[in-house]
């Protein structure tokens, strides 16, 4: 990044969802630091999102928390109403808000796998349909779904995680294509396994990455934040792969 670039997000304001800890932490201090106001939501996690507001405000950047469950509509809409009338605009929204569940599949109830589809699917929906008109309002803007490998490989176990974000891609280009004529461009960055704090131990056969590592957190907020500046305004409707060859695009 030249120094030209550093503050290049001054002035535009994003919101993050699931943006407590790991990826979505990470990118909200970085976005901060390049300019942006940003809000983090959780549906819990209140001290973690007080934390990040805390160290962006102390910083001299503009921070808030929303705590919500983006799979109620009329929370979604609050939020995106908070986050205009504290910053006056919403231009980049990130749709991070998940749940995993590792089960054998006939051993998943009911309940678990509408708790994930509902989050990830209609947790994107709801805020997005919240947020979009701020970024029409604005002149354009930039949403991104967080997806993963498991909508696009057979993971072990996890059905309802690859049905949901299997759906977020087809969402993507939904979006992308009614969009684009209105300067709003949408986008899926899947990550592959990323070096990030898990409550219990990922154990993953490293041969299956080609480049033979996880991830790290800034080498995914890095697509994010190419996505949503000005050099990524003419990529939109796509699923961007960030996982050392994890998974290849045919």
């Amino acid at each position: 990044m030249t120094t030209s670039d550093h503050r290049e997000f001054t002035g535009k304001v994003m919101l993050i969802t699931g943006g407590a800890r790991n990826i979505g932490r990470a990118l909200a201090l970085e976005m901060a630091a390049a300019g942006a106001a940003v809000c983090v939501n959780s549906r819990g996690s209140a001290d973690e999102l007080d934390a990040i507001v805390g160290e962006i405000r102390a910083s001299g950047g503009r921070a808030m928390k929303f705590v919500c469950d983006v799979t109620d509509a009329a929370a979604a809409r609050a939020m995106a109403e908070a986050v205009t009338d504290a910053f006056g605009r919403i231009d980049m929204l990130v749709n991070g808000a998940v749940v995993h569940v590792v089960k054998p599949f006939l051993e998943i109830t009911p309940e678990e796998w509408r708790k994930t589809i509902s989050v990830v699917l209609d947790g994107a929906f709801h805020c997005t349909q919240a947020c979009l008109p701020a970024m029409l309002e604005a002149g354009g803007g930039s949403v991104i779904n967080m997806g993963g490998a498991a909508g696009h490989l057979p993971l072990w176990q996890r059905a309802p995680t690859s049905a949901a974000k299997a759906g977020l891609a087809g969402f993507t280009r939904a979006l992308a294509q009614e969009f684009a004529g209105h300067n709003i461009n949408v986008n899926c960055v899947a990550p592959g396994p990323v070096n990030t704090q898990r409550s219990t131990p990922l154990t993953f056969d490293m041969k299956q990455i080609p480049s033979g590592r996880f991830a790290e957190i800034g080498e995914v907020t890095a697509m994010i934040r190419l996505l949503c500046g000005a050099s990524g305004r003419y990529i939109t409707g796509q699923t961007i792969h960030v996982n050392g060859g994890f998974y290849m695009n045919n």
